[in-house]
């Protein structure tokens, strides 16, 4: 068991990839098949030219405000692979790699960034929640849809993902103490980016790792390489096994970094050092991986080359068809917050309608 074998006691960290793509411990490489290792890794190239291009849709003027994911691919992407059609996705709000692996298409997510409510309605066979921006709330919803899976016999596992700063939350301990104690086949995945907004990860725990608190609730906890997309899918295929057979929870510390700002509302030049960026971008969770393919003889830099491509052309396309028919109506504003507008909110409505016609908009 990896949970046995990687202390977060003793900041052991799994790790099977590295820098420079290679197998660290063979004895640890998850068996995956070609066909998915190569999903992955152009999951994680879509998601990586897709969060490129909405930071410039943004700063243009075209986009609302957008939480970047650049250098978490991995930690996205090789969690989310590890879980089944069946099981569910709970997101926070930087999870752009899992929602495409997932099924959610590269249109509903800038639409949701657009801000239209329809990026948020997924195909039923799409198992996952909408996008959730208070911080940590959506951990006892993951906890909520595991048990009534477990009620109901279905089997399924939900996995949700948080920040380090999340951890600080109430409804964190609310959610793992629950879920714990009930054996609710649920994952607490914590993106540890090293930065929650301005705050430093050093400044949210007295705890050397995330995954430790583990301990506290009677689970099993276990710190990844983050940057590592094998490392990330055999931590979360364990988990999830664990989880289906009944046994519980698990938290799995993801330790990443944001290279980018914590959305577009914010200015990480002020608070950290650009030397600690170049840094992490030295260890880059994409370029490791497609070494790791060149290597296995499923990949080449040619293909890459196509691959990206071809990704700007698509993603170029879809934001164009975005704009054209992305703009909601005065009343889609107010309608999409209830089942019906309550009277209070049909006589905002009506107000704003007149207010906008006496300006002539």
């Amino acid at each position: 068991m990896l949970t046995e074998k990687f202390n977060p006691l003793k900041e052991e960290m799994l790790n099977i990839l590295d820098y420079e793509g290679n197998i660290v411990d063979a004895n640890l490489e998850p068996f995956i098949e070609n066909d998915n290792l190569l999903k992955m890794y152009h999951t994680m190239v879509l998601a990586k030219v897709a969060d490129i291009k909405a930071l410039q849709y943004q700063r243009q003027g075209r986009m609302l405000t957008y939480a970047p994911n650049r250098g978490q691919e991995a930690a996205q992407v090789g969690s989310i692979a590890a879980i089944e059609k069946s099981d569910w996705l709970v997101p926070a709000f930087r999870e752009l790699g899992a929602w495409l692996y997932k099924g959610v298409s590269l249109e509903q997510v800038y639409l949701y960034w657009y801000g239209n409510e329809i990026g948020s309605k997924f195909s039923e066979d799409v198992k996952m929640l909408p996008v959730s921006v208070p911080i940590a709330s959506q951990l006892n919803h993951a906890t909520g849809i595991a048990m009534a899976s477990k009620i109901k016999g279905e089997n399924d596992v939900a996995i949700a993902y948080v920040g380090d700063g999340g951890t600080s939350q109430g409804e964190f301990h609310e959610a793992v103490n629950f879920a714990a104690v009930f054996h609710a086949p649920v994952i607490f995945l914590i993106q540890n980016n090293q930065w929650a907004i301005s705050v430093p990860r050093s400044m949210q725990t007295k705890s050397k790792t995330l995954a430790q608190k583990a301990i506290a609730y009677g689970i099993p906890g276990i710190q990844v390489d983050g940057n590592d997309v094998l490392a990330m899918y055999a931590a979360t295929k364990e988990a999830v096994d664990r989880a289906r057979r009944g046994e519980g929870p698990t938290i799995i510390e993801a330790v990443t970094y944001r290279l980018g700002p914590h959305t577009t509302s914010d200015d990480p030049t002020i608070y950290r050092d650009d030397s600690e960026v170049k840094e992490w971008e030295k260890k880059d969770p994409i370029e490791r991986f497609k070494k790791y393919l060149i290597d296995k003889g499923l990949w080449s830099e040619e293909k890459d080359k196509a691959l990206y491509e071809e990704y700007e052309s698509y993603v170029g396309e879809t934001f164009k068809k975005v704009e054209e028919s992305g703009l909601v109506s005065l009343e889609d504003v107010f309608k999409y917050t209830y089942d019906e507008m309550t009277p209070n909110l049909i006589e905002q409505y009506e107000e704003y309608k007149k207010y906008l016609e006496e300006e002539g908009q």
